[in-house]
């Protein structure tokens, strides 16, 4: 059989119909094509993740009050309830134990543990987690396990045949069979880097972080979200490539967060009325509306008003393509900006560097902040302070009490006005203290973080 029957025959054993009740066993005395082979070698991989989460039960909206507790005799050990949910992962690296998982499968839990095709079961270690892209990682230590590495080379393309391979629901292994319908797809609400595949493989709850493979069982995607008006499958699936999985988790493996480069611009998209007032011929890029002192784009020589048009020969249509590009540089990488000035194209040449003022880990720091993301918000009426974007659960501030939301206004009760001012408060003595007085929806706090 020729290469073209071969292929045609592969893609007809994906589509046929139900009355088709019985397909032959051979065509011209050629085996009919199966994937049996490749999940063979792919589905010991892929493994169940669950987790634990314990919530805290308000029996009382008065119960907080120490005065209604004792006068109606009520505990004041709070009430707890555990919340339980289920998803996928994929073993990348047989040797030390490292899953690929999606940050919303993991996030807040107290346990988690992951069940392998074989049964075994084997508590897991969160290693790093990123809501930016919504992937994480976590670790086992077991032996005999069966890793499926990821596939970086970018040779998938829209038409390809795939494979999604995860645990719905809890029911166990399932694979599902579709096309990439499109590539670098984005407009999911609640993650900032977005540059998604798109597949009609069925993607149902559970299948989260589970393998998106092609027919030579490469692992091409993390399975991450469905696309569901009604609640059930419409044929609409996105995983995360495999480009920025490798990426991220390399991230997160070395520091356990993602360190990103920042080009150090504010833009918006140029759309018809800036194309008219800059007089401009070009149909799609970035107008550059802010330039922070000293960015990597002020000293590569980029102007307020430049268009941005591409970025390694990768095309910048909009904002949302920029930050794609930019959240995955990194750090010390440098790029060829293409960009419009005065009708004319010029290029300048940009080292991507991190903007610790913009946003840091509280553990590099102090260790004592260990579990904190640290933001700058923006300046309103003189008013400042340092937002708390997120506190790892269990951290030693998530024991203190710290939690995402809460605006650090003074430390060691000296006023902060931005992240730069309390950066440069560290390092602090061993034994000197870090007291923290923090706004919380309008209430003032101090917490005392112990060494």
């Amino acid at each position: 059989m020729n290469k073209s029957r071969l292929l045609l025959t592969i893609a007809l054993s994906f589509m046929v119909h139900s009355a088709f009740a019985v397909l032959p066993a051979e065509i011209d005395g050629q085996p009919l094509p199966s994937l049996a082979p490749v999940l063979e070698y792919v589905t010991p991989a892929v493994v169940n993740v669950h987790t634990r989460t314990r919530v805290r039960v308000r029996a009382s909206p008065f119960a907080d009050d120490p005065f209604f507790r004792h006068f109606f005799n009520l505990p004041s050990v709070p009430r707890e309830r555990v919340e339980q949910s289920l998803g996928s992962g994929v073993i990348v690296d047989a040797v030390t134990g490292h899953i690929l998982t999606n940050n919303h499968v993991i996030d807040g839990a107290d346990d988690i543990a992951v069940t392998l095709q074989d049964g075994r079961e084997y508590p897991a270690e969160l290693i790093g987690a990123d809501r930016d892209t919504d992937l994480a990682v976590i670790r086992i230590e077991a032996d005999d396990l069966t890793g499926l590495p990821l596939s970086a080379d970018e040779r998938l393309r829209v038409g390809d045949c795939v494979v999604a391979v995860g645990n719905p629901f809890g029911l166990g292994q399932t694979v599902t069979s579709g096309i990439v319908s499109a590539l670098g797809r984005s407009g999911l609400r609640g993650l900032e880097y977005q540059n998604f595949i798109q597949t009609d493989a069925s993607i149902n709850p559970g299948n989260s972080g589970g393998a998106l493979i092609d027919l030579a069982g490469r692992l091409v995607g993390i399975n991450t979200a469905i696309f569901t008006p009604s609640g059930g499958n419409v044929g609409i699936g996105f995983a995360i490539p495999a480009s920025t999985a490798q990426y991220v988790m390399a991230q997160l493996i070395r520091f356990g967060e993602v360190r990103r480069g920042s080009f150090g611009v504010e833009v918006q998209d140029l759309d018809g009325r800036l194309r008219e007032a800059l007089e401009l011929s070009v149909t799609s890029g970035v107008v550059i509306t802010r330039l922070e002192r000293d960015s990597p784009a002020d000293k590569a020589g980029l102007r307020v008003g430049d268009v941005i048009l591409a970025i390694d020969d990768r095309a910048v249509r909009n904002v949302q393509a920029l930050r794609n590009i930019e959240g995955l540089l990194a750090i010390g990488n440098e790029v060829s900006v293409r960009h419009l000035r005065d009708g004319r194209e010029r290029e300048a040449r940009v080292r991507m560097s991190e903007n610790l003022d913009a946003r840091i880990s509280g553990v590099r720091l102090d260790q004592r902040l260990d579990g904190l993301m640290l933001v700058q918000i923006q300046r309103r009426r003189g008013a400042g302070g340092v937002a708390i974007e997120d506190v790892r659960r269990n951290s030693s501030t998530w024991r203190a009490g710290l939690r995402p939301g809460d605006l650090i206004v003074a430390m060691n009760q000296q006023s902060l006005t931005d992240l730069r001012q309390m950066r440069q408060q560290f390092p602090l003595d061993e034994d000197e203290p870090l007291m923290l007085e923090i706004l919380r929806r309008g209430v003032a706090y101090r917490v005392m973080l112990e060494p």
